[in-house]
């Protein structure tokens, strides 16, 4: 007998960027497509030590199940690292997630209701999509820029609709590389009591800041309880070791706890031990360093190479941290069509147009900097503007019939 699929596994739609994966990280092509980190800078040995010293000395406690809400002294050393970024945050207020990923899901599961109005920067993340589409979100879209949301669009859009949740990642935006200015996440601040919504805001990138001036969290400038904050590990140590954290008022986190119970009990005791291990006897703040300055490092070569191998009208962001670099194609090229000559000129990227929750635009790619090494960057920014140079110079369908489709590899 077959078995029948629930309506929401139905109208599930797979990651782009996950399929895309697939092909694009073959060793022989020179991948922007991922959203990764650098491996050669995960703390390995640090890492190690730490899960030997957690063997040696808490075996049995690191085995046994914990509580949902995390173990207890990688829950207070986050209270109080958040605290120092003027984050408001107790214990009781703080959760420890499979990854940000999950903090992500927890609330769109315990804020979103089928129908719920959910206003999204425009392009957003594309995982947080799929996780409030799964809950029955009604995406609307506010315009953004190189200073991130604009909140003079989304007030227009709270007159029309009834905005219950606004969902965007404040510091070096995925797909953009952007950051939201402060003027702006104070009046977003402001909108949201005056409107009456909640804000989720995605903040794994925020500790990777290269250039600029450090702004501060929008919960750090909260003072009503109006948002959920998401960080992860997976950008400053290792995503394979799963850990994130959420804050936010006491009443939510408790929601989202519940809720996690039902999802996997707790996560990995283990790797919360070991995470609380290492931060007690590594440099944390030196490690950091070293990606910034590295991620910086990358981030100019890639620029650099856009800068000498693309042709005019092609614009990019300039992030000021973070991993990605978003880049807008010239004349009506669509990425789409782009994605099968890059593969066969050995350069993967993103087509951006899954990052769009409506009004699909398809003349936009993201690239990664951060995982590949500054002469691998080079010369795949020569390899993809080979790519896009050729590409205007072909006869190519109209816009109107291109662009739609699947990739095509």
């Amino acid at each position: 007998m077959a078995i029948t699929l629930s309506h929401r596994a139905l109208s599930a739609q797979p990651s782009v960027v996950r399929e895309i994966l697939k092909v694009a990280e073959r060793p022989d092509i020179l991948s922007f497509a991922g959203g990764l980190p650098a491996p050669e800078l995960f703390p390995v040995e640090a890492i190690a030590q730490a899960h030997a010293e957690v063997f040696a000395e808490e075996g049995r406690f690191a085995l046994q199940y914990s509580s949902t809400e995390g173990v207890a002294i990688l829950r207070a050393w986050l209270v109080d690292r958040l605290n120092s970024h003027g984050i408001p945050a107790e214990v009781e207020s703080t959760l420890v997630t499979h990854g940000s990923q999950q903090g992500i899901d927890l609330a769109g599961r315990v804020l979103i209701n089928p129908g719920a109005v959910v206003a999204v920067e425009s392009p957003s993340y594309l995982a947080a999509l799929q996780a409030f589409a799964g809950y029955g979100a009604r995406f609307v879209t506010v315009d953004s820029d190189d200073h991130g949301m604009d909140i003079d669009d989304l007030e227009r859009l709270c007159v029309r609709e009834s905005v219950q949740v606004v969902y965007l990642v404040s510091c070096f935006q995925n797909p953009k590389g952007t950051t939201m200015a402060l003027d702006r996440r104070v009046k977003l601040l402001e909108l949201a009591e005056r409107h009456d919504f909640a804000i989720i805001e995605d903040d794994p990138y925020g500790e990777l800041r290269f250039r600029g001036a450090h702004l501060p969290s929008i919960a750090a400038l909260d003072e009503c309880g109006r948002v959920v904050r998401l960080g992860s590990f997976s950008k400053t140590l290792a995503p394979g070791m799963r850990l994130g954290f959420v804050t936010g008022a006491k009443e939510v986190i408790r929601a989202m706890a519940v809720a996690k119970q039902a999802c996997d009990l707790h996560t990995s005791t283990l790797s919360q031990r070991v995470v609380a291990r290492l931060l007690r006897t590594f440099d944390y703040e030196a490690h950091l360093d070293r990606l910034r300055a590295t991620y910086g490092h990358r981030c100019e070569v890639m620029l650099q190479g856009l800068d000498a191998h693309m042709p005019a009208g092609t614009r990019w962001t300039r992030p000021e941290g973070g991993m990605f670099v978003w880049l807008q194609l010239p004349g009506d090229l669509a990425a789409e069509d782009l994605f099968a000559p890059a593969i066969a000129e050995k350069v993967a990227f993103v087509p951006g147009s899954g990052f769009f929750a409506n009004d699909k635009r398809y003349d936009f790619m993201r690239l990664n900097f951060s995982n590949c090494q500054p002469a691998a960057i080079s010369e795949g920014m020569a390899r993809l503007g080979r790519v896009v140079q050729r590409a205007l110079l072909a006869d190519r369908p109209a816009a109107g019939e291109r662009g739609r489709g699947v990739v095509a590899v």
